[in-house]
């Protein structure tokens, strides 16, 4: 198969091209430079020249708390609504099946439920969880061969993310604060490129959330396992005699510009009813990361 794969300098994107170059399917990894989604002759243009079987849609607007200033909300609705509809015609044009990322902040964040993926109660609680359900919309509007994909607490070998960030803090700290009133579960990139691979080489349209298995946990106890598996590797700065980790509520730490989902729970058993495998679970999977970016 030739898949088409936007956003190829994201964390998401490099990792599904290499899953499917992996497989033997020719990936066509574009970023802005080799085609701007929100300039439609241009989507057109691309798609057109390389007819693809199907588009994996990586490319969006993720800095959520950016997405909340006056100057980039029409940026952001460009790239995350616009561009997506620009690829869904694109599309449907040339028949080819796509596969669109998006975010549980499609939802309101409230309750300890988990969320279903045919639920249809959407609240977004920001400018960048309603402009990604707008570009579901969008998708649903254009096309019957699509896959919609909700993630959550994304991480990956080529960008930034949350383990990061804690590994450079717990380098010059001896004690952080973070949330635990925040619920969810962590995907690898890695892991999730697998999956996604398996999806486009199938005709199971439809929507589905997908996390790595095992539990949901708090940003607070996500941190404190990354700490817990660095020391583990023999990063002494990070062990308990050298840093402490604090739990703090949403509203005790701040900061934040955008409303931040309470319950991030992806109900993901639609995944195995539908003969995809799930991901491993997200402790093996944060094992294999610091590995692999050699902390």
């Amino acid at each position: 198969m030739k898949i088409l794969v936007t956003g190829v300098k994201g964390q998401l994107g490099y990792d599904v091209v290499n899953e499917l170059e992996k497989r033997g399917h020719q990936a066509v990894g574009v970023d802005i430079q080799e085609m701007d989604i929100t300039d439609k002759p241009f989507v057109d243009a691309v798609l057109n020249h390389e007819r693809p079987d199907g588009v994996i849609h990586c490319a969006a607007w993720t800095a959520v708390d950016a997405a909340e200033e006056e100057a980039n909300k029409e940026k952001v609705r460009q790239v995350n609504v616009t561009g997506t509809a620009n690829i869904a015609a694109a599309c449907r044009d040339l028949n080819c099946k796509l596969l669109y990322l998006s975010t549980d902040y499609v939802f309101d964040g409230q309750g300890e439920t988990p969320w279903q993926p045919d639920c249809q109660d959407y609240k977004p609680l920001n400018v960048y969880g309603q402009t990604k359900l707008e570009g579901e919309q969008a998708v649903r509007d254009a096309l019957d061969k699509y896959f919609i994909v909700r993630i959550a607490w994304v991480f990956g070998k080529n960008g930034k993310n949350f383990i990061r960030t804690m590994l450079n803090i717990g380098k010059t700290h001896d004690r952080i604060t973070v949330v635990n009133d925040q619920i969810g579960t962590p995907t690898y990139t890695f892991d999730l490129a697998r999956l996604l691979v398996d999806m486009i080489e199938t005709d199971r349209y439809g929507v589905y959330h997908a996390t790595n298995e095992g539990g949901y946990i708090s940003w607070y106890q996500f941190a404190c396992e990354i700490f817990r598996q660095a020391a583990e590797l023999g990063h002494e700065a990070y062990s308990p005699a050298h840093l402490t980790v604090v739990p703090v509520t949403t509203a005790e730490y701040g900061l934040s510009k955008a409303a931040r989902p309470f319950n991030s729970r992806l109900d993901k058993s639609k995944l195995t009813e539908k003969g995809f495998a799930p991901l491993p679970t997200w402790q093996d999977a944060l094992h294999r990361y610091l590995q692999e970016i050699q902390v």
